[in-house]
């Protein structure tokens, strides 16, 4: 172990200047291992306090039980090494030898299991460290990963440290991990402590009840990267779960003591710098055992209200809401306004349903949230709007009963495209989506037992003044209790706002550009591009013309089938074989409109060069496919008539390096038979952003 790290107990604090003095070895036998295995003991002095490990396992199993969770089924855990983490191994390495059937790999360890520890390259001694948690969780018969942060961007500055390390952990290294072993449920060990602290920070950020409700107890997240082709056609992404969020951190410490475990302390926590650790430890200095049990009992009546108002939204996306495969969807406003649902749950079901259409996880707030929710409650709409990365219109033919939500290409989004070589592991993967779906099913059906009625919500005003007073009045804080939240609530609102020019900085450096009209990066064959989220985009060159193309598109205007065979490659790439994918504009169904009505060659060609005087087109040979782009365009055209105007912007198009249009794969446009393309609505983050429970 590195200079500085501190190693704790319960009874005392020491920090070591050099490395890990040598401590007396205790020897003890894991009850699903065949082999002995020693741990370092976390007291050196005194005698070993007395745990009752037996109601923390039986806890545990209760709450895997409540995710789904079965011991046979194949779990990570993310591990820093810290008290937390380090009990939640010992839990889960015993929950696992509950499974009759359990065996051990070559390496000795549980299989099934992975400890995952991420060594973020931070401070200088965090390799050593992430080296030494490896070896404790490996003693426990745990196998081990560790995995280093890169930061190509460089190191996050001082005060967005934990943010940005959490962010890179979580959405990147955790999955990747996940995917690469074939397991989908990750364990993280949050426990109530972290939910009080984060109670008080999104206090101190107005939030209203939905975020007063904490981090959820099993929640999807979806890939930010796609590995393979069997990514397009199911995404179950990885299923979050902490089972220690009604254990307290005495708890950990308790857990670490009974089962003889060291740990480790990041210094970084101790650092007033960042907000939870400010908020940590005015919640350690100040709270009494009644303000600790008061507070977590309003938490936990802010969970049945988010499970309540999950619930509502469910059901009305299920009623509601028509997505349809060309990547928009239809919002039934006369349903709507028969529910005669609350504000706040309406509000929570806007924002799903343009989260989905948008694919941006961004919050809904203020202004806009308010100007949405009237546009819900007018009745027939009449007007259009721009909102939250999406554009809402009357739908066509509806008079107004009916809304249509599409994508705002102009708003305000990454600009980057993900692009990746196919990988066809379909196999492997959908072993893991249906035991995951399987988990999620049973999850859900133990969650749903639990809905609590209307009657039994408090908090549906939604604001968090109302949720501490009504909390006030129900008997749920005492005047003490709310004092001091007020007092938390006000210190961190100031600190808050202290740092607010840091913050602005940062986003000034980081911030998101407009996707508009802007390309991607070239595309080549047999690459798979996820399109602004929401559309998997794939081509490649056939070797022949298909049969259907030769005999319909070619013969039906006299043109033989040898003619059409002639065709390929050089007809419209050139010699560089790479596309690029844009969305729509409407110079686009203006060139399929003049292409459809061209006859000859001559006038073919005449059309690519006047269409868009911006791009200077080469000398290319003559089109040797006029009559099959023609036919082609006028099919096209068709389609598009029944896509509403607005929809039309966000579907995408392949155009070659000169930026002459080749495909629009959405209504079946192709300028040569030859090219395979497709485009398949697959949004990365469902409808709803996927499962959740706040049980």
């Amino acid at each position: 172990m590195a200079r500085g790290v501190i190693l704790t107990s319960q009874t005392r604090t020491q920090t070591l200047l050099f490395a890990i003095p040598k401590i007396p070895l205790t020897t003890w036998k894991l009850p699903f291992m065949s082999r002995q295995v020693s741990c370092k003991c976390s007291s050196t002095q005194g005698p070993v306090v007395a745990v009752d490990m037996a109601k923390y396992k039986e806890a545990f199993s209760r709450r895997m039980a409540m995710a789904g969770l079965k011991p046979h089924h194949r779990v990570a855990i993310g591990v820093s090494g810290g008290p937390d983490s380090m009990a939640l191994c010992v839990l889960t390495a015993h929950w696992k030898a509950q499974d009759f059937d359990a065996k051990c790999d070559s390496g000795g360890f549980i299989d099934g299991l992975l400890a995952i520890i991420v060594d973020h390259g931070l401070r200088a001694e965090s390799k050593e460290e992430a080296n030494t948690v490896s070896n404790r969780v490996s003693k426990m018969g745990i196998r081990s990963h560790i995995a280093c942060c890169d930061w190509p961007d460089g190191h996050p500055k001082q005060g967005h440290l934990q943010e940005a390390a959490r962010d890179m952990r979580w959405y990147e290294i955790f999955q990747k991990i996940c995917v690469q072993n074939r397991i989908g449920v990750l364990l993280i060990a949050h426990h109530a402590d972290d939910q009080a602290e984060l109670f008080v920070l999104r206090l101190s950020r107005n939030s209203g009840v939905l975020g007063l409700a904490g981090m959820p107890f099993t929640s999807q997240i979806f890939s930010t990267h796609t590995h393979s082709y069997a990514e397009v056609s199911g995404n179950y992404g990885i299923l979050v779960v902490r089972p220690l969020l009604d254990l307290s951190k005495q708890d950990m410490y308790e857990m670490c003591e009974g089962s003889n475990q060291v740990w480790v302390e990041d210094p970084t926590n101790q650092s007033l710098l960042y907000a939870r650790n400010r908020i940590r430890m005015s919640l350690r200095d100040s709270s009494s055992s009644a303000f600790k049990l008061e507070l977590q009992a309003v938490i936990s009546a802010c969970r049945k209200t988010r499970i309540y108002i999950d619930y509502i939204c469910s059901n009305l996306i299920s009623k509601a809401v028509t997505v349809m495969d060309l990547g928009y969807a239809v919002i039934d406003l006369e349903i709507l306004n028969e529910s005669k649902i609350e504000d706040i749950c309406l509000s929570k079901f806007i924002a799903l349903v343009l989260k989905f259409i948008s694919q941006r996880n961004r919050p809904i707030r203020g202004s806009t949230s308010k100007l949405l929710l009237d546009y819900m409650h007018t009745l027939p709409c009449k007007t259009s709007l721009t909102a939250a990365g999406c554009y809402l219109s009357p739908a066509p033919g509806s008079r107004g009963m009916k809304a249509l939500v599409c994508s705002s290409v102009d708003c305000p989004l990454p600009s980057k495209m993900e692009s990746s070589h196919l990988h066809f592991q379909a196999e492997q993967e959908n072993c893991t989506s249906d035991e995951i779906e399987k988990i999620i099913a049973d999850g859900k059906s133990y969650a749903d037992s639990l809905i609590p009625d209307a009657s039994d919500v408090h908090f549906l005003e939604g604001t968090s003044e109302s949720v501490l007073t009504g909390a006030r009045n129900l008997g749920m804080l005492s005047e003490s209790t709310l004092s001091n939240i007020l007092l938390l609530q006000k210190e961190e609102i100031q600190n808050f706002k202290s740092k607010s020019k840091v913050a602005a900085d940062y986003k000034s450096e980081h911030g998101v550009k407009s996707v508009s009209t802007s390309r991607s990066k070239p595309l080549h064959p047999g690459e798979i591009c996820c399109f602004m989220n929401r559309f998997f985009v794939t081509w490649k060159l056939s070797e022949e013309v298909p049969e259907n193309a030769t005999s319909e598109e070619a013969n039906s205007d006299g043109v033989s089938e040898g003619q059409s065979r002639g065709c390929c490659r050089s007809c419209v790439f050139g010699h560089d074989m790479m596309v690029e994918v844009r969305n729509m504009t409407e110079p686009d169904w203006l060139y399929l409109a003049n292409l459809s009505k061209s006859r000859t060659s001559e006038n073919f060609q005449e059309q690519r060069h006047s269409l868009d005087s911006r791009v200077e087109q080469t000398e290319e040979k003559t089109n040797e496919c006029p009559d099959y782009a023609r036919l082609s365009a006028q099919r096209a055209l068709v389609s598009l008539k029944s896509i509403p105007l607005a929809a039309r912007r966000g579907l995408p198009v392949l155009v070659n390096s000169q930026g002459l249009l080749l495909s629009i794969p959405s209504i079946g446009f192709k300028h040569c038979p030859c090219l395979m393309v497709s485009a398949t609505f697959k949004p990365k983050v469902p409808l709803g952003g996927g499962h959740s429970s706040f049980i």
